[in-house]
């Protein structure tokens, strides 16, 4: 049985600008939010995930936070959960907890993962 997919929507893209400090999430076209950050050491601190009104309770939070913490992943860099959404995400979504600094600073991936 294939696993269901994190991330439902089908044409999000999720830019970076580093001068600003944020992850940009586009559906298509059309912006939709952000997730801001300072990073410091190879460590991002994730400190507001912001969803335009029109476009909350959709899941693109969620999805923007999923599409961050891989890229952090695939990077092997670790974040700060400063940002109450990204923490209540960490605590729902255990595979990506041991990306908080802090938290098995071994610097190896759990068993099974492959970079993307």
């Amino acid at each position: 049985m294939p696993q269901t997919p994190l991330i439902a929507h089908e044409k999000l893209r999720v830019l970076l600008d580093a001068e600003q400090g944020r992850f940009s999430l586009f559906d298509g076209e059309e912006y939709i939010g952000f997730l801001g950050y300072v990073e410091e050491d190879g460590v991002l601190d994730l400190q507001h995930t912001i969803i335009k009104e029109e476009f909350s309770r959709h899941g693109y939070a969620r999805a923007l936070v999923t599409i961050v913490l891989e890229r952090v992943w695939a990077l092997d860099k670790r974040v700060i959960p400063t940002c109450s959404y990204v923490a209540q995400y960490l605590d729902r979504f255990s595979q990506y907890q041991w990306l908080v600094a802090g938290q098995d600073d071994d610097g190896a991936a759990p068993q099974g993962r492959h970079a993307a």
